[in-house]
């Protein structure tokens, strides 16, 4: 089927829509709190605060909606490659929407703890991809499917991103924690299941390859899995062999999952997931929901303390009744709504993506840059006239390859 992938006004128009209600909905709901406000040399008298109080990196204001950009980019590895950028801002426009839902729920009403995001950022993330892309199943896409594999450079400038998250994600698991010992907690058990991760991702990959070979993909992907795991009991006394635990049991599930997960989901469930996400958010993001219900049941006085015990999961207040096992139940109630936003928001969504007029590509196109994006000459690859109005003669379309110009890692000379 030929679809008209020219996006000069309807692109433009829904780019200038989306900015149109963003600045209306932000006149209407949004005002500076109280830390922000000029009234806060007023306030801080009366309150008897400190200017250190509000000191901008003493707690980084806008740290929830960094978590929702993650939870974004998250989704859009299913579909990338297989949607057009208008889908993209509309997929994006109703995420961002749900995911606000969702961690109110989850923070405020079932009032869980989740510091790193487990479930609210790389569970739902996941798995409202998922089910978008599943919706958006593509049949021929076996057409198209050289395209998607990557090249021997992008493999090189991609493990930069994976050493920078790899470095940063203790950070990541500790910002919004209660400064002090929680924030010291979520950033040891941190870096312990990463350092657990890397070993076991790198062991089976090399064994699950033929001639003992490491896989660039497992080395770029699973090798962050256990800092996804682990940040739902992050700031909980989960003890740095706990940490060793998840992310060694994750380096192992994750590296299984590209191999023979993500494979079975596409031939057996219909289920195109172009970046893997499932195999490093999505089960390891489940997985994390799990531990951190099991570390908040066990918790005891004797682990944290009568003083800690009431700090580390807030049993005041609303919550002062509450016992470490109500806290573990809660978790697990956290988890299933999450899931449940997730699979019946990316029903919806992806029902709506699934409209003719949002520009995106045929099945023999996708994962074509040229399609979009303007290629300077010589680097671009010839594709398959979208507009029907535009499409030539079969006897005058030239037969062409449609492999990528660059060099693939296995056709790259080995340094002796």
């Amino acid at each position: 089927m030929a679809w008209n992938t020219n996006l000069r006004w309807r692109l433009p128009l829904t780019c200038l829509l989306l900015q149109g209600a963003m600045v209306i909905l932000f006149g209407v709901f949004v005002r500076y709190d109280f830390q922000a406000d000029a009234h806060w040399w007023t306030g801080r008298v009366r309150r008897n605060l400190s200017d250190q109080e509000n000191e901008f990196y003493y707690r980084y204001p806008l740290i929830n909606a960094d978590f929702c950009v993650a939870s974004v980019c998250v989704a859009f590895g299913a579909v990338l490659g297989k949607v057009s950028p208008i889908q993209l801002l509309i997929m994006t426009f109703f995420q961002v929407t749900l995911f606000a839902v969702n961690e109110f729920i989850l923070l405020n009403l079932l009032q869980v703890k989740d510091a790193g995001g487990s479930m609210t950022i790389h569970t739902f993330g996941a798995y409202f991809g998922l089910t978008v892309t599943r919706i958006l199943y593509r049949r021929n896409l076996e057409q198209s499917k050289e395209r998607e594999s990557s090249v021997y450079q992008s493999d090189l400038f991609a493990m930069i991103g994976t050493l920078f998250l790899w470095m940063y994600w203790p950070s990541f698991n500790s910002a919004i924690s209660y400064h002090g010992d929680s924030q010291h907690r979520a950033a040891i058990n941190t870096y312990c299941s990463l350092a657990a991760c890397v070993l076991t991702s790198v062991a089976t990959s090399s064994a699950l390859h033929k001639k003992g070979k490491l896989d660039m993909v497992h080395i770029q992907n699973a090798t962050l899995a256990g800092g996804v795991a682990v940040g739902t009991a992050a700031e909980m006394m989960l003890m740095p062999y706990g940490s060793l635990i998840v992310g060694f049991l994750c380096g192992i599930f994750s590296t299984l999952g590209f191999v023979y997960l993500t494979p079975f989901l596409e031939s057996r469930l219909q289920i195109q997931d172009t970046c893997g996400i499932n195999n490093l958010h999505g089960i390891p993001g489940i997985i994390g929901g799990i531990v951190g219900a099991v570390t908040a049941a066990s918790a005891s006085p004797e682990v944290y303390g009568e003083e800690g015990l009431v700090h580390s999961f807030d049993f005041q207040g609303s919550k002062a009744n509450w016992t470490p096992r109500t806290q573990g139940k809660f978790q697990i109630y956290g988890l299933l709504v999450t899931l449940g936003m997730a699979l019946m928001g990316g029903i919806i969504v992806g029902l709506i993506l699934r409209l003719p007029f949002w520009g995106q590509p045929s099945d023999e196109n996708c994962f074509e840059d040229a399609v979009y994006w303007e290629i300077p000459k010589g680097n671009s690859t010839v594709y398959i006239p979208e507009d029907p109005t535009f499409k030539p003669s079969a006897s005058s379309v030239p037969s062409v390859s449609m492999t990528s110009p660059l060099p693939m890692a296995s056709s790259v000379p080995l340094v002796p």
